[in-house]
């Protein structure tokens, strides 16, 4: 671990396209180009000596370090203080817009506030998961790093141009650039890499860098003030919010589970997966959290996304074939999984794995995700079109014939399939939303069959996924493990928050699941999961407690635990996808689910403390 920054000592950077992790001591350790499902081009984050990074931190090493966004940005602000003086590193990447575009810039610029200070500033770029070779060419306006296959990265220094020369830019080992910059109190210099600049390296004027950072704070700003939440917790939730839009595709409007890969659930253990990708489910719990918060934009393009999914497969398999789990973010599905052997993973955490291998899988719970977000736009004015509705109705065909079968679940299990409580109830959802679609719109629906297969998917729960010993409802039929997926029933309306039935499933998950406020998904030693190792927390899971919690009028445990959880955010409220026993974040980051999770519990909870005497 000493050689590697904790997984929350991180900062998030984007244009919508793709992003970047910038440690709090300055180093950018995590970039894909030119999209978030792409190659690395920094991957220090998974193996230190081979990943490749870009560095700035004071030449004194005695330093004390600080990091915030710049309020209302995605903007950061990384402060470096020392005896003799105190310098910033402000990053940012220009939001590049709807359009797919093969340049993205990350600007980083050096400021000393007091004193003087020398930086010392390295980039060493490894091209393809540190695969592909590369040659640095340097001129008096700037660099280029040129990698075999065709890809390059170009610096560009930010300084005056009758300046003398900035950079002392020397070729080190490996082909990485070195070299200082010394500023006075009041000075500021630094410099632009771009992925796939079309001329050469040119030097950048402090004005033109000062109109993108205005521009970028501009974006921002404007894009946060749609925000209609006015509740109780109004800074984390307004910063999720500008995760999850940094976490955004803009040009298809598709959701990232997270920009990382590999990151692992337990240091040492195998779980590393590749969570670039866009997940049915979880992008279905954004439409959500983002017309919750007044986002409709970002909620009609994610609707538009996952009705060209639907359309797709409709077409592909006419009704014989399920709909995929996950997509890259174009809508392509070749996610092929990977093992990059030559990169020894996160504090020595491997395998490292790229693409996920659980997109072959079957999981019929995502048509009830899919469905309660469509119906959840519907409400809110956002409507499917005929095509896109044409398209579902093959796809609700398979699930009435389909339904009823074993599957790998929510959980992406790997231990064979199994009837999933979860999946059943969501299928009840699915054909439930349908109905109401249907009849809301007066179009032509299977109204016969999916009325008859919802009732029997509620049968089906109410006695086999119910266990009359532990007065629960367990993971799956015939077992006794419990599984806080189904903290999600009284939340879509399967059951209601008073039902004794839940009541008392509740209270059984408190007791096996909750350590202290925090929740794990389930006890894989109790159903085993095809996977060795164990796992932390999922902090999904735990704001999906305090939601079911206040729901079920348990307002203040409600209120504590999710005052609890926050204080496991990290400095900047971002949140990876498990905690570990020491309070320490594990899995990738940051987790979209998570934060998708955080905005839903804030709002339920809210609206309950505002109803309570």
């Amino acid at each position: 671990m000493d050689d590697y920054p904790l997984i929350e000592d991180h900062g998030l950077l984007g244009d919508l396209q793709t992003a970047a992790l910038v440690t709090t001591d300055g180093s950018v350790d995590w970039f894909c180009a030119p999209r978030f499902d792409s190659p690395s081009v920094f991957g220090a984050l998974l193996d230190k000596d081979r990943g490749g990074q870009c560095t700035v931190r004071p030449r004194q090493r005695a330093y004390a370090t600080k990091q915030m966004y710049l309020p209302d940005t995605a903007i950061l602000v990384t402060r470096f203080m020392t005896d003799v003086g105190a310098g910033e590193v402000i990053d940012f990447m220009p939001v590049t817009g709807g359009t797919v575009t093969g340049s993205h810039r990350l600007v980083r610029m050096v400021r000393c506030v007091r004193g003087r200070m020398t930086f010392e500033i390295e980039i060493a770029p490894r091209f393809e998961y540190g695969r592909v070779a590369h040659r640095l060419h340097t001129t008096p306006h700037g660099a280029v790093f040129a990698a075999e296959d065709g890809s390059h990265l170009t610096v560009h220094p930010i300084r005056e141009p009758d300046e003398e020369r900035l950079l002392d830019m020397l070729g080190g080992p490996h082909d990485a650039l070195h070299f200082t910059l010394t500023l006075e109190a009041g000075q500021e210099r630094g410099l632009a890499l771009e992925w796939g600049a079309e001329g050469p390296p040119r030097v950048m004027r402090l004005a033109e860098y000062q109109q993108l950072f205005e521009d970028t704070v501009r974006f921002w700003r404007t894009w946060l003030r749609q925000s209609r939440y006015t509740g109780r917790w109004r800074e984390i939730v307004e910063r999720s919010a500008i995760t999850l839009k940094l976490m955004t595709f803009a040009p298809t409007g598709a959701v990232v589970a997270a920009p990382t890969a590999a990151l692992p659930e337990q240091l040492g253990g195998e779980r590393n997966w590749d969570y670039r990708f866009t997940w049915i489910r979880d992008a279905s719990f954004s439409v959500y959290a983002l017309l919750g918060l007044g986002f409709t934009d970002e909620a009609r393009a994610f609707i538009q996304w996952l009705s060209a999914r639907v359309r797709e497969q409709a077409g592909r398999h006419g009704d014989t074939g399920p709909l995929n789990v996950m997509y890259r973010v174009d809508g392509s599905s070749d996610l092929e999984e990977q093992i990059l052997d030559h990169w020894e993973g996160y504090a020595a955490s491997s395998p490292v794995r790229i693409g996920n291998g659980a997109a072959s899988q079957l999981q019929l719970d995502i048509y009830g995700e899919a469905l309660d977000s469509i119906y959840f736009a519907h409400r809110h004015g956002l409507h499917m079109a005929h095509d896109g509705w044409t398209a579902l109705l093959t796809n609700l065909e398979w699930l009435t014939d389909h339904w009823d079968q074993a599957e790998e679940g929510i959980w992406e299990t790997r231990g064979g399939r199994q009837d999933f409580t979860y999946g059943r109830t969501m299928s009840w959802v699915a054909f439930d939303r349908a109905l109401r679609l249907a009849e809301a719109n007066g179009r032509p629906s299977g109204a016969e069959r999916w009325r008859r297969a919802r009732d029997a998917c509620y049968r089906q729960v109410m006695a086999d996924g119910w266990n009359a010993e532990r007065q629960a409802f367990v993971q799956h039929y015939g077992s006794e493990v419990l599984d806080s997926s189904l903290l999600r029933m009284a939340t879509v309306g399967f059951v209601t928050p008073d039902d004794p039935m839940w009541v008392t499933t509740l209270d059984a998950m408190e007791r096996d699941l909750v350590s202290d406020s925090l929740v794990y998904r389930y006890d894989p030693q109790a159903s085993p999961d095809g996977l060795r190792g164990s796992e932390g927390t999922f902090s999904l899971c735990t704001f999906m407690y305090v939601d079911a919690l206040a729901r079920a009028g348990r307002t203040d445990r409600a209120r504590l635990v999710l005052e609890k959880m926050m204080g496991y955010a990290n400095h900047l409220g971002l949140y990876s996808e498990e905690i570990d026993p020491t309070g320490r974040q594990l899995g990738n980051f940051p987790q979209a689910f998570t934060h998708l999770a955080l905005i839903d519990a804030a709002i339920t909870l809210d609206a309950a403390l505002d109803r309570s005497p």
